[in-house]
């Protein structure tokens, strides 16, 4: 019964309930959009926005993940991946985008 379970389950990693700014570049023109993580895990990301975006879009962000996740100190990652769905946030009118994490790579404190 557990085989099947984990069958239907297309998570395959474990996802993080977290809340933190995160700045996405997703339409032709490389504008950046603010948004808010609703949660994350090693291969993908879901968050806020408050414009359209289509799902197969092409994307990237950087976040900073804090030092309870990282048991050190913080950490910027920036990271490209793309859309797999777009749906309705709820009452608040944004949109929950949740993305696939294609690469990634730690940036350097400025």
């Amino acid at each position: 019964m557990a085989e099947t379970k984990q069958e239907n389950d297309k998570r395959a990693t474990r996802r993080f309930a977290l809340r933190l700014p995160v700045s996405v570049r997703y339409d032709e023109n490389g504008q950046e959009h603010t948004a808010q993580t609703r949660d994350v895990s090693a291969r993908g990301i879901c968050f806020y926005v408050d414009s359209a975006i289509q799902a197969g879009s092409a994307l990237d962000f950087t976040l900073t993940l804090p030092p309870e996740i990282t048991l050190t100190e913080s950490i910027r990652v920036r990271c490209k991946g793309r859309v797999v769905r777009v749906e309705s946030g709820g009452s608040n009118g944004k949109l929950a985008v949740a993305a696939v994490i294609d690469e990634y790579e730690f940036l350097a404190d400025t």
